[in-house]
């Protein structure tokens, strides 16, 4: 049984934190805000998996209420989205990912990022797809203020 499904994740950079991204830290000033590390595209990520198999958003699961969670490393956000991935015997065929950040430029980071993402999924490298773009100076996110990131996932559970 084949199944889509797509994530969406935007924070803004602030001053004092580190830029994380795809579970690597790149050099920047600012890093992402966020209730977690602030790693957009592991959430992204997270919530296509978890669309993917119908299930609710990444906040349903770790809610920025929860104190526990707070500064939380993204990858156990992603690890635990595995394990309910595995759980119900689906298998990751696929990736697609977009990132919209004006600075840095993120292409030289590019395989560094899904060679990363290869290791915490446990997947060959070639099976993720890595797109980094601008917003042409528009909005938030054009002005530097902000990073997104959409995520496409393609898992298939073996019958």
């Amino acid at each position: 049984m084949i199944r889509t499904g797509i994530g969406f994740d935007i924070h803004r950079f602030v001053e004092g934190r580190r830029f994380v991204l795809g579970g690597l830290h790149i050099p920047f000033e600012k890093g992402l805000s966020g209730h977690s590390d602030g790693d957009a595209l592991l959430h992204a990520l997270s919530d296509a998996l978890l669309g993917a198999m119908g299930k609710p958003d990444i906040g349903y699961f770790f809610p920025d209420t929860d104190k526990k969670t707070q500064g939380i490393d993204s990858r156990k956000i992603v690890d635990k989205v595995i394990g309910i991935l595995k759980g119900e015997g689906y298998h990751i065929e696929n990736l697609d990912i977009v990132v919209i950040c004006e600075a840095p430029k993120l292409l030289p980071f590019a395989e560094s990022i899904k060679k990363t993402l290869s290791e915490i999924l446990n997947i060959d490298i070639e099976k993720i797809g890595f797109k980094a773009k601008t917003y042409e100076g528009m909005g938030d996110i054009g002005r530097g203020d902000a990073c997104a990131c959409f995520v496409s996932v393609l898992i298939d559970k073996s019958e």
